[in-house]
């Protein structure tokens, strides 16, 4: 009998360790965000060992252009990456099968000022109606920081279709505003306040401040092949980004120190400023906003699901 209880144990060990080091090698994950503060909570994670405590392999990939990650996803360059939920949507739309997992950062009123329309300090640019004719850079056609501008000057009486927008990446920003190969950067924290800081731009109008609070701003997204493979590997993730999130959130300093680490941007110029609201939540309503705004501009071709989009 002893014999027996014996090999049961030890052959019920040997499962729970190759069940384990099954889940640890499908838990390798690469994770892509652009250079803002709004994958903070991911940021913390990683360097407080958060993620490693949820049985996580995490490494992050500073991406450029924020309309690069749904096809760095479907390559599996990247597992996860932090897509604007216009960039997903649009993905979604052009039949790329995405789903979103996390929230990553969320509107605040708090936080509205993290983002603005920079113009160089000589521009004669001032108002809604001044950007008519004008090269607007923006860090993707399509992303969150375009749509919102484009909607401040629908609501302000003007057609964003006579507005050239040019994509420029978040860290050549402050180089192509002064160089004149644009008119205006539409851009956030923080590059943001590193243009302004260096005289090279002013901001001239927080366009984001008429967003309802709550509105997702990035959210973390993967391929549904991935997150339905992957099932204990996206809830450990979940669970480590609700707990980053609150450390964001509650010790801004430690979150500093993290997008420091992951963007590369000095801490001196990070301490200076306020970081994106993190907010993991994430539900149909919130999707729907963006579906509506976006709907507004003539941005989707079809019906877009949002129910089906949020990975259970």
């Amino acid at each position: 009998m002893r014999y027996a209880i014996a090999k049961l144990a030890l052959a019920t060990g040997i499962a729970i360790a190759s069940w384990s080091a099954t889940f640890a090698a499908d838990a390798k994950i690469n994770i892509g965000c652009t250079a803002t503060t709004d994958c903070a909570s991911a940021a913390v994670a990683l360097q407080e060992g958060i993620f490693k405590k949820h049985g996580l392999d995490v490494s992050m990939t500073l991406i450029g252009l924020n309309s690069n990650i749904p096809a760095a996803l479907l390559s599996d360059s990247l597992q996860i990456g932090g897509p604007t939920p216009t960039v997903f949507l649009q993905a979604v739309d052009g039949g790329l099968d995405l789903v979103a997992i996390a929230g990553a950062s969320s509107t605040a009123q708090a936080t509205h000022d993290t983002s603005g329309v920079i113009v160089s300090p000589d521009s004669t640019i001032r108002h809604p109606a001044d950007f008519v004719g004008k090269k607007v850079g923006a860090p993707g056609i399509g992303a969150y920081l375009q749509v919102l501008f484009s909607k401040w000057l629908i609501d302000a009486g003007v057609d964003p279709s006579k507005v050239q927008f040019v994509e420029v990446t978040f860290p050549t920003m402050g180089d192509t505003l002064k160089s004149g190969a644009v008119d205006a950067v539409v851009s956030s924290e923080p590059i943001m306040s590193r243009i302004v800081d260096s005289k090279v731009g002013i901001n001239i109008a927080n366009f984001i401040g008429s967003v309802p609070d709550g509105r997702p701003v990035i959210l973390y997204s993967a391929t549904r092949e991935w997150a339905q493979a992957n099932p204990q590997a996206v809830t450990e993730f979940r669970a480590a980004i609700d707990e980053a999130a609150k450390i964001v959130n509650d010790n801004p300093d430690v979150a500093r120190k993290a997008i420091a680490e992951f963007t590369k941007i000095p801490q001196n110029v990070l301490s200076k400023m306020k970081l994106s609201h993190s907010d993991p939540s994430l539900n149909k309503e919130q999707l729907d906003w963006w579906v509506a705004t976006m709907n507004q501009q003539h941005m989707l071709q079809g019906n877009v699901d949002t129910a089906a989009l949020i990975q259970n």
